[in-house]
């Protein structure tokens, strides 16, 4: 087999693992956004990557946006929103983020491939993506990818999709985007 082979097999497999995601998830998640004063956004590992291009974009946008665990994040309060990207949803540290954002008030919104997690009894939005990992105790996903790569790829994917929902409803382009892209590179 060869690298490009390889490459449209995962192309096809997370063409199909869109199929499982539900727009009423999603259209909760892109109205939380919306209504929030600013969002907070993370992720470990490989979704923590994933997650970091997602709140580039949300930043492009001209939302209110801050990575957690950048020196620059402020206090969250009530009326703010923390997005957490995690695949089993039990990450003990993002766990922890959970736990102290809801004490403060903060609204919780997860994706994950796992509803029924830790960090999804906490959150008020769940956005289930599908993927396999083995940290999940139930899935009929199989995947041609080791341990959490599709769901890594998806929430990628994913994040671009809202983006492009947000942009539709805020009136945003490319173009108006562009002029928020930093000039200090």
């Amino acid at each position: 087999m060869s690298v490009k082979k390889h490459t449209r097999d995962i192309i096809e497999e997370l063409l199909a693992f869109v199929d499982y995601e539900k727009d009423e998830e999603l259209d909760r998640l892109v109205d939380a956004i919306l209504q929030a004063k600013s969002i907070f956004l993370s992720g470990a590992g490989r979704s923590g990557v994933a997650i970091r291009g997602f709140t580039n974009r949300l930043l492009h946008l001209g939302l209110s946006v801050n990575l957690v665990g950048e020196i620059s994040c402020p206090r969250t309060k009530k009326g703010d929103l923390l997005i957490i990207g995690s695949g089993s949803g039990t990450t003990t540290s993002l766990v922890s983020l959970a736990k102290k954002a809801k004490k403060n008030g903060v609204t919780i919104a997860l994706l994950t491939m796992d509803n029924e997690s830790t960090i999804a009894d906490l959150a008020n939005v769940v956005v289930v993506l599908p993927g396999v990992s083995p940290k999940l105790k139930e899935n009929n996903l199989t995947s041609i990818q080791p341990m959490g790569s599709a769901f890594e790829q998806i929430s990628f994917l994913t994040y671009d999709g809202i983006i492009l929902e947000l942009m539709e409803r805020m009136g945003e382009t490319g173009e108006t985007m562009v002029e928020r892209h930093t000039d200090l590179e």
